[in-house]
């Protein structure tokens, strides 16, 4: 079975994704590292000199290639927007929404570069795209997870979801 995080830039995808997998005796896959590593370039480098829709093609090739695994994957925040990859990965697996507010989710991203759409735009329309995406991730989810709490703390209640033990 393979597991899809999913979730806004800052929900915690990463640190969940790789407690989990470790958890789970599972692999662990960040879909951005995958992207970064196939285009031999970094993501806003990709933005730049590929555009966004270029990106988002090789996310959903990424996303796709990664279905049926034995693997725990951190998707990017635009990933599970895609409606034939959402389908793809609940297919093969669990999608999992990491549900947190949106002001968690600034304090952890403002600032940071390596993020081309929070770095140029600005909190007002970092919280219209939040607002934006959490109903699409409600609808390409299989499961809801708070994820306000600590990390462990998530990565319990995904146990509990998925009846792991």
């Amino acid at each position: 079975m393979t597991i899809f995080l999913c979730g806004f830039m800052g929900c915690g995808k990463t640190t969940v994704g790789k407690l989990a997998a470790k958890k789970f005796g599972m692999s662990f896959y960040d879909s951005d590292d995958l992207i970064v590593e196939s285009q031999g370039m970094s993501i806003p480098e990709i933005f730049s000199q590929k555009g966004e829709p270029y990106f988002r093609k090789t996310e959903a090739d990424i996303i796709r290639s990664l279905c049926g695994k034995k693997a725990v994957v951190a998707c990017g925040g635009g990933a599970m927007l895609d409606p034939v990859s959402a389908a793809a990965a609940a297919e093969s697996g669990e999608v999992i929404f990491l549900d947190v507010d949106f002001e968690t989710c600034y304090q952890r991203i403002s600032g940071d570069s390596n993020r081309p759409i929070a770095a140029s735009s600005t909190k007002e329309e970092l919280e219209e795209r939040f607002n934006s995406r959490r109903d699409v991730y409600l609808k390409h989810s299989t499961i809801r997870i708070d994820s306000s709490d600590s990390p462990l703390r998530t990565v319990e209640l995904i146990t509990e979801a998925l009846k792991f033990s």
